[in-house]
């Protein structure tokens, strides 16, 4: 029997039979996230395309930090992203000038917007959840990565007083986002990775955050914890009350299989987004996604990219991507 997508969703999380993997992807839209009509708009055709088990919405990073006054625009990026022109912090006695930012006025409140535009038209029975970047992301975003952890390492006193208002803006904004009737969050975790800080510097200054953020979300069934980069800490994890983990699985060195021995909730993951779903082509797509599909025997798994794919990915690798759950399906039904 077809299960609906939340229902097939909420089966994977508790490790129960699906009737197929719940698969998922995303991508930035450089110009139309800069406005609530537009930014709705690609959400639900993509959803509507694609079909996907949840939808992402697909905001741009610089969201979390345009309300304190960053000045950037976008200039090519084959990811989507927009450059920062001017940084807010550029002297350590910049951060005693941060403070918690009011998430229903400016920016904040215009994505509010545009969530209960997209919550209103999409399907009820497609999840949804509203990305956050976390407080030390948000910093980086201030300060340019270089400065932020010099700062870190020369006054950190200073510098975590201006990461309490940055958890206070970050926490409220996810509140807010699960009372509008997200069902989670995306915590999108950059200085989780050692090639930016050492697992001491992120249990210090990064993992309480984190932590604040998820427990902000709690209200929220589909909380994913994403660990961006190339050298992910895992053994914090156990700290982080989140039901699904991402990470670069393909390009990193812990598997599924492995982290499904670490993790006790859901995976997410199964295609190397920068170099196969870009140049590959359909049937290298395929044989990825029911190569994680054996790793895990189907369960607590959704398949998904280790990231953000390209702007430039063809049409063609995404309909294979969404296609590849369904014949792996058939696959398992012929074996049996």
């Amino acid at each position: 029997m077809e299960m609906t997508k939340r229902s097939r969703l909420k089966a994977a999380l508790a490790g129960k039979p699906v009737d197929r993997v719940p698969v998922s992807f995303w991508r930035h839209w450089p110009g139309d996230d800069q406005n609530p009509e537009s930014l709705a708009q690609v959400t639900l055709d993509f959803q509507e395309r694609y079909d996907l088990d949840f939808i992402k919405v697909p905001v741009s990073p610089v969201y979390c930090v345009d309300g304190y006054g960053v000045k950037h625009e976008y200039r090519g990026s084959p990811m989507g992203d927009r450059e920062y022109l001017g940084r807010v912090v550029n002297h350590i006695e910049d951060w005693k000038h941060i403070e918690p930012l009011d998430i229903h006025k400016g920016t904040y409140g215009w994505h509010l917007q545009s969530l209960r535009v997209i919550l209103d038209k999409k399907d009820p029975e497609t999840p949804l959840v509203f990305t956050i970047f976390n407080p030390l992301s948000m910093a980086a975003y201030l300060a340019g990565d270089e400065t932020l952890l010099v700062h870190l390492r020369q006054d950190p006193s200073n510098v975590e007083n201006g990461l309490k208002a940055l958890t206070a803006t970050c926490a409220a904004f996810a509140r807010a986002v699960i009372a509008e009737g997200a069902d989670g969050v995306f915590l999108s975790s950059r200085h989780s990775s050692y090639e930016l800080m050492s697992e001491e510097e992120y249990r210090h200054f990064g993992l309480p955050g984190d932590i604040t953020v998820l427990e902000a979300a709690s209200r929220g069934w589909l909380n994913i914890f994403h660990l961006h980069g190339q050298h992910p800490m895992f053994a914090p994890l156990a700290d982080c009350k989140a039901q699904v983990l991402n990470w670069h699985d393909r390009t990193t060195k812990l598997s599924l299989a492995e982290a499904s021995r670490i993790f006790p909730g859901a995976l997410m993951g199964g295609v190397e987004q920068y170099r196969v779903l870009h140049f590959g082509n359909p049937n290298d797509i395929e044989s990825q996604v029911h190569e994680a599909i054996n790793q895990m025997h189907g369960h607590r798994l959704i398949i998904a990219s280790g990231c953000t794919y390209p702007i430039t990915v063809p049409h063609s690798n995404l309909a294979a991507m969404r296609k590849a759950v369904e014949t792996a399906t058939k696959l398992s039904k012929k074996t049996i």
